[in-house]
């Protein structure tokens, strides 16, 4: 199998995108995070795209908070030791939902924070946390570009 860097430029000020993605695969997406100072999980998984990818940015999580909690979710990058790049979400196929959205971001995975804080983004930040990857079950807890 070959897989290929993606590379974007968003035009929104973030750092360009960098992500393993499988380009002669176009109905899959391919994620790879090694274990980084954003995510002490690493990740190396291929989901069944349903739909096309699109920006991300918000989401709501349910961990420890039975209605939900909104936060502001961008990708994280090694670049510069960490930078903000743009997250995408897609719809995939999931064994253990049927379907779900990936949530995906650079190649150090994808940063949170709570939707009110307005701190700069930054991996020392104890306010914002990062993940690999999210995958939600609804579509309704993704707040789009």
């Amino acid at each position: 199998m070959l897989w290929n860097s993606f590379h974007s430029n968003n035009g929104d000020g973030t750092a360009p995108t960098r992500l393993a993605y499988a380009w002669h695969m176009a109905d899959y997406t391919y994620v790879e995070v090694e274990s980084n100072p954003n995510s002490a999980m690493s990740a190396s998984q291929v989901f069944h795209n349903i739909d096309s990818p699109f920006r991300v940015v918000q989401v709501r999580i349910f961990e420890g908070e039975p209605g939900g909690q909104l936060c502001a979710i961008v990708g994280w990058s090694s670049e510069n030791g960490g930078t903000a790049v743009a997250a995408h979400a897609v719809h995939i196929e999931d064994s253990s939902q049927g379907q779900a959205f990936l949530i995906y971001g650079g190649d150090w995975g994808v940063r949170l924070r709570p939707a009110e804080d307005k701190d700069a983004w930054a991996h020392e930040n104890g306010s914002q946390w990062g993940e690999p990857y999210l995958v939600l079950a609804d579509a309704e807890d993704i707040v789009s570009a």
